[in-house]
This record gives structure tokens, C-alpha cells and sequence, in this order.
């Protein structure tokens, strides 16, 4: 006589550990990376905005910034491009939570979570996907510099390898950023709340730092702010790793000791706001 068997009913069993992890978080990249292909505009627009900064803070603020003692404009074109370079891997943040407002907006998510996937593959593959964009950007926007008069080197001796270990931070910084943009992007219902709600918070995070201005120059309590933001510690490093000048001269210790405290902050971000995310993304798709 057969015997019939009850089949539990909700989404399948996840196998295979953090391969299976790894994978699915790739499978998820390659669709992005798929997608922003057929939207060309996406990364136009995303390189036109720090375009735009770079040709305005240069050519509009240049002869006004005072660094250090000079107000020479080569000064701070030499000065600001690690400032703009880590603001616009921090603004990726807004497209990040965006996208993934969009997906969830559209029920993609849902169709994900009835899959055989990891549980945070999803989140994964979306901000490695941003990451990818994020260094197009980023070499698009080297070579812009370098046409303005950027040059690494312009006031201590550096290599090659320092200058890419430079870049590699700026990078880990936004895709630290990026996991923040997915929290974002879970809380909200549009896509255009997770936009104005992706890049709110990151004026005050940017424009208090040492990324456009010689933060020495500051109100007390103001400086104090700044020098402890975790992207003034890794403007400092890019800076130090560039050989830029505008280095700050400061006793505290993520100034001291920026390449360290750049690489503790974007940890911690990326540990603690990747949690949150996939959190929410459970409870969201619960």
C-alpha cells in the first residue's frame, strides 16, 4: 500500500554553505551588470555628476581655498581629488537604495525569495554590482582629473602600488556605503523615497570632512566632528597614499593613523549595516 507524504509547502531549502553563497551572490551581480548595460544613461549620468564637480570646485573655488598657506589653484586641484573621488563612490548610496526599491516595488524580490538562494545573495550581488559600476566611474573620473592637472605625487614621493592601494580604499568606502543604500532602499516604498532618502544624509557626512576644505580652518567642535567622520579618515589616506598635499596635521587618531582607521570604519559599516539589510530583506520577504 503507498504511503502519501504531506510536501511542506514556502520557499526551498538552501544548500552548499558560503559556495553556494558566493555563487548565488555572483549570479545576481551578472544580472545587474546585464541590466545596466541596456541602460547606458545610468552610467552617463552617474559620470557627469562628479564630472561636473571636479570642473566647478577646480575652475569656480580654486583661487579662493586656501590650503595651508597657499592659495595657489594647482594647490588644491592637488587637494580636492581625493575629496571628490570619495564623495562619488559615497553617492552611489543613492543608486543602491533606488534599485533596490525598484526591484522590491516590482515584486522581483518575491521571485527571488521562492528560488533556492541564499538568503542574502540578493543584497550581495546588488551592491558587488554597484561596486563594478563604481570603478567604471572612478576611471572615468581619474582621467578627467588628470586632464585638469592632478597628479599623484604633488607634494611626497609615492609609487604606483600606493596609489592603487588609494583607489582600493575609496572603493571600499563606497561599497561600505552601498550596503547602507540597501538598508535604505528595504525601508521605503518607492524608488524616489529611497533616492532623496539615499542622498540626504550624505551632505552633512561629505561637507563636514576634510574633503573640500582644510578642516584645521574649522570651529573647534566642527573640526572635532570632521576629523572623526569615517570619510575624512579615508579622504586622508587617499591623500597620504596619493602623495596630494593637504594632509591634516591633527592629534586625533583616525588623522594619525588614516589608512588604519579607513579600513576599521568601512569594516564596521559593512558588517553592521550588512546585517541590518538582510534583516530587513527577511522580514520584508517574510
Amino acid at each position: 500500500m503507498a504511503v502519501l507524504t504531506k510536501t511542506p509547502v514556502g520557499a526551498p531549502v538552501v544548500r552548499g554553505g558560503v559556495a553556494q553563497s558566493l555563487r548565488d551572490s555572483l549570479v545576481i551581480a551578472r544580472r545587474n551588470l546585464i541590466r545596466m548595460t541596456r541602460i547606458p544613461e545610468m552610467i552617463l549620468f552617474g559620470v557627469i555628476q562628479p564630472v561636473m564637480f571636479v570642473v566647478l570646485f577646480t575652475y569656480v573655488f580654486g583661487g579662493s581655498m586656501k590650503i595651508g598657506d597657499s592659495t595657489d589653484s594647482d594647490v588644491y586641484k592637488n587637494f580636492l581629488m581625493a575629496g571628490i573621488f570619495a564623495q562619488t563612490v559615497t553617492f552611489a548610496t543613492a543608486g543602491s537604495a533606488a534599485g533596490i526599491a525598484d526591484d522590491m516595488q516590482k515584486g522581483l524580490i518575491d521571485r527571488f525569495r521562492s528560488l533556492p538562494m541564499a538568503r542574502g545573495a540578493v543584497l550581495t550581488g546588488r551592491t558587488v554590482a554597484d561596486l563594478a559600476q563604481t570603478a567604471i566611474t572612478m576611471l572615468v573620473l581619474a582621467s578627467v582629473a588628470l586632464l585638469v592637472g592632478w597628479r599623484t605625487g604633488s607634494a611626497e614621493p609615492t609609487t604606483a602600488g600606493r596609489v592603487m592601494a588609494g583607489f582600493g580604499l575609496l572603493l571600499l568606502l563606497g561599497y561600505a556605503f552601498t550596503w547602507i543604500g540597501a538598508l535604505i532602499g528595504l525601508s521605503v516604498r518607492t524608488p524616489e523615497a529611497a533616492t532623496s532618502g539615499g542622498i540626504i544624509w550624505l551632505f552633512p557626512v561629505t561637507f563636514i570632512s576634510n574633503a573640500f576644505v582644510d578642516s584645521s580652518q574649522m570651529t573647534p567642535w566642527v573640526r572635532h566632528i570632521a576629523e572623526w567622520n569615517p570619510f575624512s579618515a579615508t579622504v586622508q589616506a587617499a591623500r597620504v597614499l596619493f602623495g596630494n598635499p593637504g594632509v591634516v596635521q591633527s592629534d586625533a587618531w583616525p588623522m594619525q593613523h588614516p589608512v588604519w582607521a579607513s579600513l576599521i570604519w568601512s569594516a564596521l559599516i559593512i558588517v553592521l549595516f550588512r546585517a541590518l539589510a538582510v534583516r530587513k530583506y527577511l522580514r520584508a520577504t517574510g
